[in-house]
């Protein structure tokens, strides 16, 4: 009989626990071999509601989550599909969509997916034409047009979140980003991987917050030194490994068989500790040899519950290095709270005064606006305004690439398609470090520029107001400024989803990030 993730979920009662299987880049062979009988044995076992299985990671080629969870699917174990926004534009990703819903394989992860790496030919080209918030948008519609059809189980969507951030922008960015994931139809969360206990908690706290209602699983994993070291160099994106667990975990595997004991009481402690946080399950990873690890993960586990045992010290409960929402959690003296500089203040008020009297259809020069943009739209002078006057000033001020459907405003006035390598318009992906962007290190990550624009200007709640809709491809080349005025673009034509992401809107305010006691 098959497993169905959904409804353990759904039951009160039940702690749930579902395991992440990667393949590599084989069809047939040993290693998928190894992926079928963990998930079989996982099958067997009982304690796993659904596998899930990682799509491209590392933005590398492996075999298709499709085929591979299919497989598994038949064979009576519910799987997760990994959906990423990296490799396909929207249409493909509509009908993968719809070949999953096809396949009966309707739990997704939506993600918007780590940046290409290099493998055939050199590095692959980045697609992200949508986010992880427009595909779910997408998903969501598409659950209305299965309804319709007659089918009544339509898409179980979930989505990430990395809380392990060491700045206050990139912590606010991804709780944000976070509120419009569930604004969008996100039906479950599953976090990205840290140990730092006060976080996870921090995250619970924070949908309270937020008025969500929406299960919640934490990822834990069974570090090896190599994982480890991956992580804490930042190859992973959005895990954390701190220096002093790196040393431990290899001093701990020296000798393999007790470096693997600790592994185990290490990813059994964090998962009772997030069942004690009132997590509703937990996401195993790092399982690539054999089941049997996960039976003793989940054996420790029980044996810990049973015993009531204290957690000890390889479970923190605290790390110095991230920034800490509440004010009665400790906080890290190095990452104080940041204002703005002299220059972007003075860009961000100019931009901003100019988009409120010029690109606002109830500013006062509204009228006088459509009408030069109609006068020069019927007199064929577009591209006369686009190459002589918009595109200079644009590329100089915001290094503008001419998509014509302008979403600077989403972003505190700067360009999401040369200022971010993933082009989200959504709010920040979760590879930034110590505020940095995940593809190009040197950079500062955009949404931490945007987030202390907006809270010197007292405005982040425009980090989290309604989903933005994905770029109009069709505008490519042509005036954004005559598209807005003659309500071409973005903000006229796609009441929809903005629509269908508005219904049951979640909050989130400054009120989480004050320094004053709550």
């Amino acid at each position: 009989m098959l497993r169905i993730f959904r409804h353990d979920l759904a039951d009160p009662d039940k702690f749930v626990v579902t395991l992440e299987l990667v393949p590599g880049r084989a069809s047939f062979g040993k290693s998928i071999d190894t992926i079928l009988a963990i998930a079989q044995n996982a099958f067997d076992d009982g304690r796993i509601s659904a596998v899930s299985i990682t799509d491209n990671p590392g933005g590398n080629p492996s075999i298709s989550p499709d085929v591979l969870g299919y497989e598994i699917f038949k064979r009576g174990m519910d799987v997760i599909v990994h959906f990423a926004c990296r490799d396909m534009n929207r249409t493909g990703m509509e009908s993968r969509a719809l070949q999953l819903a096809r396949m009966g394989m309707k739990n997704i992860m939506a993600i918007t997916g780590d940046y290409p790496g290099k493998r055939f030919g050199g590095q692959g080209a980045p697609v992200f034409d949508l986010d992880s918030v427009g595909l779910t948008c997408l998903l969501s519609m598409l659950n209305q047009r299965l309804k319709e059809s007659g089918e009544q189980d339509g898409f179980f969507t979930g989505c990430g979140v990395s809380p392990f951030k060491s700045t206050e922008a990139e912590c606010f960015a991804q709780y944000a980003k976070l509120s419009r994931k569930i604004n969008a139809g996100a039906s479950f969360i599953i976090t990205q991987l840290g140990y730092d206990v006060q976080k996870y908690s921090e995250l619970v706290h924070v949908l309270a917050h937020m008025g969500a209602n929406i299960p919640l699983m934490g990822s834990v994993y069974l570090l090896s030194p190599k994982a480890a070291n991956a992580m804490n160099r930042g190859v992973v994106p959005g895990a954390v490994v701190s220096d002093d667990l790196l040393m431990e975990i290899k001093s701990q595997w020296k000798d393999p068989p007790t470096g693997l004991k600790y592994a185990v009481d290490r990813t059994a402690g964090l998962g009772i500790a997030l069942k004690r946080c009132g997590y509703k399950g937990i996401h195993i990873g790092g399982i690539h040899r054999s089941f049997k690890t996960v039976a003793a993960i989940l054996d420790r586990m029980d044996e810990i519950e049973k015993n009531d045992e204290t957690l000890s010290g390889d479970t923190p409960e605290k790390s110095s290095g991230f920034y800490y929402a509440f004010s009665n959690s400790p906080r890290d003296d190095k990452t104080p709270v940041k204002s703005l500089g002299v220059i972007d203040k003075v860009k961000f008020t100019f931009l901003n005064t100019v988009h409120n009297i010029l690109f606002n259809f109830n500013s006062p020069a509204a009228p006088l606006c459509k009408a030069f943009a109609r006068w020069a739209d019927n007199n064929n002078l577009e591209r006369y305004v686009r190459l002589l006057l918009e595109d200079p000033l644009k590329k100089i001020l915001l290094s503008c690439r001419a998509c014509g459907d302008c979403g600077i405003k989403h972003l505190a006035f700067q360009c999401p398609e040369s200022g971010c390598p993933k082009h989200t318009r959504n709010g920040a992906c979760g590879g930034s470090r110590n505020g940095m962007c995940e593809v190009h290190p040197d950079r500062k990550c955009v949404w931490v520029t945007a987030y202390y624009r907006l809270k010197w200007a007292g405005r982040t709640h425009e980090m989290i107001d309604s989903c933005v809709p994905p770029r109009m491809w069709e505008l490519y080349e042509t005036s954004s400024w005559i598209n807005f005025h003659l309500e071409r673009d973005h903000e006229s034509r796609s009441a929809e989803l903005i629509t269908s992401c508005s219904r049951d809107r979640c909050s989130m305010d400054e009120t989480l990030f004050s320094n004053k006691p709550r």
